[in-house]
């Protein structure tokens, strides 16, 4: 058991945006010291950076944007803005952050689409008037007589998109993700992630920049959409480094940080945690630490497994019964690639999106990144191209059991298919596998206000973020719950419904 001084702990468990966000908090607003326990060897999470021959490679892409003001303030202060300050307009700091153009892609029947879709020329042409008279037909007939009891994920999609835009553009990705079909996801994951978007919004959209009256503008577009922003910040290193600089201020300011360790025992009372038990991925040794107040991030699942005696058989068998879905980063280094940009001037090598949606049935990689377009320091060779290529899976499936060489091989043989690269551009790839890296809302998330009832009653125990609140936020979801319960932790509040009721 480590020594414990006279001033209040707080334990936090896991070190990805919403645990490092709570241990900054505490030391900025309170006098309570936070220990921080991560199972893995860097922080960050599923925001980490991945340096790989000093190619950067980020895992699910993490763009830094926000409605909430305090949230993009709090990013600026950690790492503010790059200024162009020589005569070739590179940022000579290393800690800065970047100001991107967002642009995404689905491809769909061999051809790209702008995501969210806009009613252009290039969507007319790759469509057709026939396929568009479709989509505005199925969509107003959507919205004239939408289904009145949203029970799936379909139900929620067709209504906002129309039936005909849902099996194009929506169907295929998402159970591609999730590994379930949208009859049977709830409803509620949609208004996660796609935030009040439906094709009248994006209509809207696109008719007001037609119009000039939505310029440039600076970066908080606080009158766009969150799914229509076309700006966001990002570190010039890739979203780990926001993280690891997160981190270095939260030990120079006192705060203790202890990599690879698991939590395997949090030992409690029927209001309070006492202490938890961690045990040292390395070095096999465990470690005993008490605390004033425990945040954990990590794992719903893992942590009710984890509880000593005084756990219902209900409240167990739901967290038993809670879904992820894993997944692998496929990192391939290529020398070009076959599929080009139409843009004047632009590099013949590379195409300008920041990831492309995969729509197509024949194979299976969901998502493509192009880190050249995140961040061209991330690349080390800026002559070559780096992608990341996303395939959602779950432990032990044939796709997360496949050897290394042989997945590289199918990831290149997908990107053939698809008609993005030449085999013969190939130059080295890196494979990063990541556990419970999305919380589905299915299983025993519809019986999850039991696990909520019980862990709010622990006084001293807070949950937040993604994997902590088993909700599918974004980054800054995760960072505002964080804040919350250190809010709490000052003031002394019993009451911890404001964590589970935030709103941007």
């Amino acid at each position: 058991m480590r020594e414990k001084n006279n001033k209040k702990t707080a334990v936090v468990i896991g070190a990805g945006p919403a645990g490092l966000t709570a241990a900054y908090e505490l030391l900025m607003k309170t006098d309570v010291k936070p220990v921080v326990y991560e199972m893995l060897s860097q922080v960050g999470g599923i925001a980490r950076t991945i340096d790989y021959k000093s190619n950067k490679m980020d895992l699910g892409g993490h763009r830094f944007f926000s409605k909430s003001e305090s949230i993009m303030e709090w990013w600026l202060d950690i790492m503010p803005l790059a200024s162009a300050n020589n005569s070739s307009n590179v940022p000579t700091d290393k800690n800065v952050m970047l100001i991107r153009d967002r642009i995404s892609r689905i491809l769909f029947s061999g051809k790209l689409f702008n995501y969210p879709l806009r009613f252009d020329s290039e969507t007319f042409s790759g469509l057709g008037l026939k396929k568009i008279s479709k989509i505005i037909l199925s969509c107003l007939r959507a919205k004239a007589f939408p289904i009145q009891h949203e029970r799936s994920l379909e139900d929620f999609f067709i209504n906002r998109f129309g039936r005909e835009l849902y099996d194009i553009f929506f169907k295929n990705y998402t159970e591609k993700v999730w590994g379930v079909s949208c009859k049977k996801m709830r409803p509620d994951w949609g208004e996660c992630r796609v935030k009040g978007l439906t094709l009248f919004s994006v209509l809207e959209h696109a008719f007001t920049k037609c119009f000039g009256a939505d310029k440039k503008g600076d970066v908080l577009q606080k009158k766009i959409k969150t799914s229509l922003i076309e700006k966001f910040l990002y570190p010039k290193l890739g979203s780990g480094q926001l993280w690891q600089k997160v981190a270095d201020l939260i030990e120079e300011k006192g705060g203790s940080i202890f990599l690879n360790y698991k939590a395997v025992k949090v030992n409690y009372d029927n209001s309070r945690v006492h202490s938890i038990t961690f045990d040292s991925v390395e070095r096999k040794q465990s470690v005993v630490e008490e605390g004033d107040y425990f945040i954990s991030s990590i794992p719903v699942r893992d942590l009710i497994a984890s509880m000593n005696g005084g756990v219902s058989a209900s409240v167990r068998e739901v967290a038993e019964e809670l879904i992820y879905r894993d997944f692998i980063c496929v990192g391939i280094l290529l020398k070009k690639l076959n599929i080009k940009n139409k843009e004047k001037g632009s590099n013949d090598n590379l195409i300008s999106d920041n990831w492309i949606y995969i729509q197509e049935k024949n194979v299976s990689v969901g998502r493509i990144q192009i880190f050249n377009n995140w961040s061209p320091y991330m690349v080390k060779d800026k002559d070559t191209v780096w992608l990341g290529l996303e395939y959602f899976c779950r432990k032990g499936d044939k796709i997360w059991n496949m050897p290394e060489n042989e997945m590289v091989e199918f990831a290149l043989n997908e990107l053939s298919l698809i008609g993005f690269i030449d085999k013969d551009d190939f130059l080295d790839a890196k494979i990063v596998k990541i556990e419970k890296a999305y919380p589905i809302h299915s299983g025993g998330y519809d019986n999850f206000h039991l696990i909520k009832n019980f862990t709010d009653k622990i006084e001293n125990l807070f949950l937040v973020g993604r994997n902590g609140m088993h909700r599918y936020y974004n980054m800054d979801y995760a960072m505002l719950s964080a804040m919350e319960a250190v809010k709490n932790i000052s003031e002394n509040k019993k009451c911890k419904d404001n964590l589970w009721q935030l709103t941007l």
